[in-house]
């Protein structure tokens, strides 16, 4: 079937895009890639930062380095460390590209804002810590259409979706993933989401109705784990392995999932296929994990659906990889997708480029892509209101516009369902001796200022009047009028019980 692939020749305007890697001066040098057994891609990026997962001593931690700051990393360069446990993915924030989300083995998900001008003194104070899983968090990512509504999957079979700009947990969803969860993605415009578990069954769910509205088992009947993404027009994209160990692809449309559209089978190797998709061209990237090569595939509507377009090979195999935005690419040197490879000991940035010979924008190649506004505001989405993707023009490059801090106003979480404890009300009486007790306490606070003050402006040993005695007291010994005085007062306070007291 590989061969098949290779063999049809077809008119595509991505037929002879190539891969490109950068020059050593351009990559990222002396990283500690992490080495946690986790099949997430490790990296992150978009038009300002790369962040990469790191090896960390007592935790877990990632760098986020300026995309400018390419060469040698100093082994003392500040990190982003707040996790206890090692962190297991990072997702870029849609819609402000200060912000980041981290999910760890400390069974928390953290999300972080970014200085300006990247980290000059370690990170370890979150702006919020989302605590719900009881079990390491192995999957996070923002919802593209809607600000600040983050998805997370945990070790523990469940999906949590939150509210980031209150803290709160809104969506459990629970017993619907016998196992561990492979992928989780959401659709187009975030009205619904698609996971790959390790039961080998693809569903896909409405998160606010909390409904399966389709599944699909054993979509790969091997048992390597499978990984599901949404395309643009609806369908689903996996990847997987056959019984005989082969990894596949596979084209699935949800509304009928008895039989795939398309599946085809690529090699023998074992590594885990990283899908990368590219909603504007329909093209789809596939990164082996411990592979050195990226395959890159067109998907129409014509039969097979899914066309082989081309590979890029390197000698080094990838430890994992970073998929930068289309608002963050090159246009005038026609570059359609640039990846960053991450290996033992560097990130290396891996431009594909479609060669033209205009310098002219070329229309064609791109399309109006979704920028970094969001569309609706995460209170309207879990009232049920969807947003398409706001799109953006790339003719004249993208200029980055100014983002606001993240801002959290913590509640309770709602999913607790717990009552906020009401102030209990109080009766007048008690009112009363409230005041009284307050009265009491300024009067003593009164005398005690005044004593002070006088013995600041006494000379350093001189007989006052304290307490009706003569008292020689100087100006360090003030503690023990304090002391004098308050046992003047029990006296005069028995003196007055006494005086109650019939004979």
């Amino acid at each position: 079937m590989a061969d098949m692939f290779r063999r049809v020749v077809r008119a595509s305007k991505f037929r002879h895009v190539f891969g490109q890697a950068l020059k050593n001066d351009q990559c990222y040098d002396d990283i500690r890639v992490s080495r946690v057994t986790w099949d997430s891609s490790f990296c992150a990026v978009n038009p300002k930062f790369v962040a990469i997962i790191i090896e960390a001593s007592g935790g877990g931690a990632f760098l986020v380095l300026p995309l400018l700051k390419t060469g040698r990393i100093d082994k003392a360069y500040p990190t982003v460390c707040g996790h206890t446990g090692p962190v297991l993915d990072i997702d870029w924030c849609p819609h402000n590209d200060h912000v980041i989300a981290s999910g760890s083995e400390d069974c928390t998900v953290m999300v972080w804002q970014i200085p300006e001008n990247g980290l000059v003194t370690p990170l370890a104070e979150p702006v919020v810590v989302l605590e719900g899983h009881s079990k390491r968090v192995g999957i996070v990512t923002w919802h593209p259409t809607a600000r600040n509504v983050l998805m997370s999957a945990g070790c523990d079979n469940l999906i949590i979706i939150w509210n980031v700009g209150t803290g709160e947990a809104m969506i459990q969803l629970e017993d619907m993933h016998p196992d561990v969860i492979f992928s989780a993605c959401w659709s187009r415009n975030g009205g619904l989401i698609c996971t790959a578990c390790k039961d080998k069954k693809i569903r896909v769910i409405d998160p606010r109705k909390e409904k399966i509205v389709a599944e699909k088992d054993k979509a790969h009947d091997g048992a390597r784990p499978m990984r599901a993404i949404f395309l643009a027009d609806g369908n689903i994209f996996t990847t997987g392995f056959s019984r005989m160990s082969e990894r596949q692809l596979a084209l699935w449309n949800p509304k009928s999932m008895e039989e795939p559209i398309s599946v085809h089978e690529l090699d023998t190797s074992n590594g885990v296929l990283l899908p990368f998709y590219d909603a504007d061209t329909n093209v789809v990237y596939l990164c082996g994990k411990g592979d050195s090569s990226i395959r890159y595939f067109e998907i129409t509507d014509e039969a097979p659906f899914v066309h082989y377009l081309n590979t890029f090979s390197s000698k080094e195999p990838q430890r994992g990889m970073g998929y930068m935005p289309k608002r963050g690419l090159d246009v005038n040197k026609c570059e359609i997708a640039r990846f960053y490879k991450l290996h033992e000991r560097k990130c290396e940035p891996i431009i594909m480029t479609v060669p033209r010979k205009s310098d002219l924008f070329q229309d064609d190649l791109y399309p109006d892509t979704a920028g970094p506004d969001c569309a609706i505001e995460a209170e309207d989405w879990f009232d049920g209101k969807n947003g398409e993707p706001i799109l953006i023009s790339l003719k004249n490059g993208y200029v980055p516009g100014k983002n606001r801090d993240l801002k959290v106003v913590k509640k309770s979480n709602v999913l607790e369902g717990k009552p906020a404890k009401k102030a209990e009300n109080t009766s007048p009486a008690q009112s009363k001796q409230n005041e009284g007790k307050l009265e009491e306490l300024l009067r003593e606070v009164k005398s005690l200022r005044d004593l002070v003050t006088l013995q600041d402006h006494s000379t350093p040993l001189r007989t006052i009047h304290c307490l009706g005695e003569n008292h020689a007291c100087g100006a360090s010994h003030w503690q023990n009028c304090r002391i004098r005085l308050h046992q003047f007062r029990l006296a005069s306070s028995q003196r007055r019980s006494q005086a109650r007291i019939p004979r």
